[in-house]
């Protein structure tokens, strides 16, 4: 079974950059698509990004191209979010998943596996 463990969160001001990770503890990960979904209090969770198994292939949401960037290293069965240029609105938990096979997906029930989440707050 796939264990996801994100950190890199934390408080930060608006314009900074935070690097998040998300380790796998999962000997087949190099075969997983990955995504980043987050979700503010009160709100839906939705999608920030996805990553296909070779690292390839990314697809991003409209709100999020040009300041997050994903990124994996399947040497070290971890994935990691880049966000740039943090502004007030992206605060939120963060979540990490995962599925076996397929494409890239944006939809919450195409993944199989989650992390925990891990908090990221930006302060105006």
């Amino acid at each position: 079974q796939v264990q996801l463990v994100e950190s890199g969160g934390g408080l930060v001001q608006a314009g900074d950059s935070l690097r998040l990770s998300c380790a796998a503890s999962e000997t087949t990960f190099s075969n997983f698509n990955m995504g980043w979904f987050r979700q503010a209090p009160g709100k839906e969770r939705e999608f920030v990004a996805a990553i296909r198994w070779s690292g390839r292939s990314t697809y991003y949401a409209d709100s999020m191209k040009g300041r997050f960037t994903i990124s994996r290293d399947n040497a070290k069965n971890t994935v990691y979010l880049q966000m740039n240029s943090l502004k007030p609105e992206d605060t939120a938990v963060y979540y990490c998943a995962a599925r076996a096979g397929g494409s890239l997906y944006y939809t919450i029930r195409e993944y199989n596996y989650w992390g925990q989440g891990t908090q990221v707050t930006v302060s105006s």
